[in-house]
């Protein structure tokens, strides 16, 4: 049974998604944390009204000292037992040295058909080139920004008179499918990929 520590910056709909999953039989994780670097974050009271640990690290009083940050989050991460990590709209970029620590036991979920449109604006960007499909990647996290190896894929056709909401709430519902099939395959040691159409 693998111990999944969840990253969160907000609401937390991917991490609701996740622990709605986990609570299957037979399911081969289970969650042992949840974690914002936002004390205020509303997915933590979500969470904690579901029994699950919480923890909130405000990344604001270490200004610019990254490293020290990710200090302070390994040791409430490592404190809890979690022997992988899934960020989850967790959104802080995390260090080479943060990333390399948990190097194959790190997922994260990403508006976009990764290898296009890395970091934000995802869905603004897919409509200004006239993509006639977008959707969301889960992949391994690595120093990379949105790189690493893709676990899963979920499309959505780009309709007509989309707009970035239009489109981003669409993609939002397949990453709430995607995210807990990968997880899934991923915690059972099998890490082919997950395509969802």
């Amino acid at each position: 049974m693998k111990r999944v520590a969840i990253l969160i910056s907000g609401g937390g709909s991917n991490m609701l998604a996740l622990l709605d999953s986990m609570e299957d039989a037979g399911h081969p994780a289970e969650p042992c944390l949840v974690a914002s670097n936002d004390p205020e974050a509303p997915g933590l009271a979500k969470a904690a009204a579901r029994g699950v640990p919480t923890a909130g690290l405000d990344h604001r009083p270490f200004g610019k000292d990254r490293a020290a940050f990710e200090a302070e989050l390994h040791k409430i991460i490592e404190s809890h037992g979690a022997d992988m990590i899934c960020l989850a709209g967790f959104m802080r970029v995390l260090t080479a040295g943060f990333v390399s620590g948990w190097s194959g036991r790190m997922l994260n979920i990403h508006p976009s058909l990764l290898p296009k449109y890395r970091g934000l604006h995802t869905h603004a960007r897919a409509l200004e080139a006239g993509d006639a499909e977008h959707g969301c990647t889960v992949h391994e996290v690595t120093p990379e920004l949105d790189d690493g190896p893709i676990l899963g894929q979920a499309r959505v056709p780009v309709e007509p008179g989309d707009t970035p909401d239009t489109l981003a709430a669409r993609v939002l519902t397949m990453e709430h499918k995607l995210y807990p099939a990968v997880l899934r395959r991923f915690a059972a040691g099998d890490r082919r990929p997950v395509w969802l159409p």
